[in-house]
């Protein structure tokens, strides 16, 4: 439904390095950058914008589509590396559906951010 979201933080540069580190397992990598903010995606597509903002911003609950579960479990290694806190380690959620398997951090600003896969285990 989404072509691409955008939010506020309160540090862009911690931000980025934060996005970066963590969704580097998922394939998501800087896409564009200018004095609008930075925009990350895969394949040439910027799908998540952020731009450095005063006001405080609002949490949000981030979910980003990983292919396999080894990409959730290798996004959770990393964004805990780049800083997260720990929101829910990799593993199913069969209370969503049978094959959900998910992983959930806190980054800078508060914000759940979700690697999931939706697909069974091979």
């Amino acid at each position: 439904m989404f072509d691409h979201i955008g939010f506020g933080v309160s540090d862009l540069a911690e931000s980025k390095a934060f996005f970066l580190e963590a969704l580097r397992p998922l394939g998501v990598s800087v896409v564009m950058e200018g004095p609008y903010g930075v925009g990350l995606g895969r394949d040439g597509k910027p799908t998540l914008w952020i731009h450095e903002t005063t006001e405080t911003p609002a949490r949000l609950h981030i979910a980003i589509a990983a292919q396999t579960r080894a990409e959730v479990d290798a996004f959770h290694r990393a964004a805990l590396a780049a800083g997260a806190k720990d929101n829910g380690a990799p593993g199913l959620r069969p209370h969503y559906h049978p094959n959900y398997y998910g992983a959930f951090v806190i980054g800078p600003d508060g914000h759940n951010v979700e690697a999931v896969c939706h697909k069974p285990q091979p």
